[in-house]
C-alpha cells in the first residue's frame, strides 16, 4: 500500500503548525486585547486530570492560568503550584466565574457537574473547555448544544483524538479505500486495576474516588470507553442507531457502584457494527480500536497504527475439520501507518486540542470537536448505559437530532 501525506493545509489543527507558534500569533484580537496577550484560563478542578492539563498550559505559549478552583485542599495547592504567578484560589467555582480577568474556563470535575458548570460558564461570558463525556445525561446534553448555539462563545468537549494526525491518518486511508468496505470496529480500554485513588481520610472516598459512584459518574463507558465511541462517530461520519449491552461488578466487589466489565455492541448506517468493551481485571493489549473491511485491517494503538491485508494467498484447505474453508495467509507483522509530517515531531492530542482550543476563541473557528459533536457521543454514551442496565436495546430517538 503506497502512503501519502497530508498537505499541511489540510490540517486546521496540525500539530506542527501549533508548536511552532503560527497559532499562537493570530492578529485578531481576543476579547478586546492585543493579539500578544495571552488567553487567561481559569480550572475548575484540580485533580489528576485537572493537574495534568495545567501542566500541559505551562509549556504552551499564549496560555495562562491566572485562576484555579477546587474542594479538595490538597487538590487546589497542586493547582496553584502549576499556575501562573500570583494566580488566585477558590473553593466555589462561581466565584471563579465572577472573575473578571477570567476569559475561559477548563472544566476538568466529576461527570455529575460538567452540566451545571458548563451552562454557568456560558452565563458568565465565558468561553468553555469541558472534559468528556459532555453531560451526565441525555436531557442535559440537548440542554447545553441549544445553549451554545445561542451564546457565541466556544465550547470545546475534550475528545483531544479528534485533534490527532493519527486518527485523521486513518479516516483518510478509509476514504480511499485501503480496506475496502468497513464493516465492523472492535474497541476495547482495558485496565488492570481497581481504578481507585488512595484516601487517607474515610470522608473523601467519594469526593475522590467518585468514577465508581453512579451519583457522580458514568463509569467505564463514559471514563474510558466515551473516547472511542467518539472515535467511531468520527471515522464513519455517523451516530449509532442503537446499541445493546451488558456489565457487571464481578471482580472488584468493594462497595463500587459502576460496573467493573462493560461490552457493547453499537449499530451504524449501513449495518456497520462497532463493539465496544472495557475491564478491570485484564490490560492485554490496553487501548485499541481496529477497524475491519473486506479487503484490510487497521488496528490504533495508543500513539501507532497497523495496517494489515486481506489480500495474500488464499486457498480452500480444511480447516477446524471443515473441508474447502477459506485458509487466508496473513503471516507476519502488520505495516506501519506512517501519519503527521514527516521529520516534524507530534504533540501529544491534549496539546493540540488546547492549542486549537485558543485558536477557535482568537479566529472565532468552530472546534473540531464542538457541542454538536460532543453532544452526539454524550447521548452514544448514556444509550449503550441504558441498553446496560435494563437489559434493552436502546435506538436512537428522532429528538436527538434537534
Amino acid at each position: 500500500m503506497q502512503d501519502h501525506y497530508f498537505s499541511r493545509r489540510k490540517f486546521l489543527y496540525t500539530g506542527a503548525v501549533a508548536l511552532s507558534g503560527a497559532m499562537l500569533t493570530s492578529t485578531l484580537p481576543v476579547l478586546g486585547q492585543t493579539a500578544a496577550a495571552p488567553l487567561k484560563i481559569g480550572m475548575i478542578g484540580t485533580g489528576n486530570r485537572g493537574s495534568g492539563i495545567a501542566r500541559l498550559l505551562q509549556k504552551i505559549p499564549g496560555m495562562e492560568l491566572i485562576a484555579c478552583c477546587d474542594v479538595i485542599p490538597a487538590h487546589l495547592q497542586r493547582g496553584l503550584s502549576l499556575a501562573a504567578k500570583g494566580a488566585k484560589a477558590y473553593t466555589d467555582y462561581r466565584q471563579l466565574l465572577a472573575d473578571k480577568k477570567v476569559e475561559a474556563v477548563v472544566i476538568a470535575t466529576p461527570l455529575s457537574m460538567h452540566y451545571p458548570m458548563a451552562k454557568d460558564a456560558l452565563d458568565a461570558g465565558k468561553h468553555v473547555y469541558l472534559e468528556k463525556t459532555m453531560t451526565y445525561d441525555i436531557p442535559q446534553a440537548l440542554q447545553l448544544a441549544a445553549q451554545v448555539r445561542k451564546s457565541g462563545l466556544v465550547l470545546q468537549v475534550g475528545h483531544q483524538y479528534r485533534y490527532y494526525d493519527l486518527y485523521h491518518r486513518v479516516k483518510e486511508v478509509i476514504g480511499q479505500n485501503w480496506l475496502g468496505k468497513v464493516t465492523h470496529f472492535e474497541c476495547q480500554y482495558h485496565r488492570n486495576s481497581d481504578w481507585r485513588n488512595p484516601v487517607t481520610d474515610p470522608a473523601m472516598e467519594r469526593l475522590i474516588n467518585w468514577r465508581i459512584y453512579r451519583e457522580y459518574s458514568g463509569g467505564l463507558i463514559a471514563e474510558l470507553c466515551g473516547h472511542q465511541i467518539d472515535m467511531v462517530n468520527y471515522l464513519l461520519d455517523a451516530h449509532p442507531l442503537r446499541v445493546v449491552g451488558m456489565g457487571g461488578i464481578d471482580y472488584w466487589k468493594d462497595g463500587r457502584e459502576t460496573w467493573d466489565n462493560v461490552r457493547t455492541v453499537f449499530e451504524y448506517p449501513g449495518g456497520v457494527k462497532a463493539s465496544v468493551s472495557s475491564i478491570l481485571s485484564n490490560a492485554y493489549k490496553g487501548y485499541s480500536i481496529r477497524v475491519l473491511g473486506n479487503r484490510g485491517t487497521i488496528e490504533i494503538q495508543r500513539d501507532k497504527a497497523f495496517v494489515y491485508s486481506e489480500e495474500g494467498k488464499k486457498e480452500l484447505a480444511v480447516v477446524d475439520g471443515v473441508t474447502g474453508a477459506t485458509k487466508t495467509d496473513q503471516t507476519g507483522e502488520g505495516v506501519p501507518l506512517k501519519f503527521g509530517i514527516p521529520g516534524q515531531p507530534q504533540p501529544e492530542p491534549t496539546t493540540s486540542a488546547l492549542l486549537a482550543f485558543a485558536e477557535s476563541i482568537r479566529s472565532n473557528i468552530p472546534p473540531a470537536s464542538g457541542v454538536e459533536t460532543g453532544k452526539i457521543a454524550a447521548i452514544a454514551v448514556h444509550m449503550a448505559n441504558k441498553a446496560i442496565e435494563t437489559g434493552v436495546s436502546q435506538s436512537w430517538l428522532p429528538s436527538y437530532d434537534a
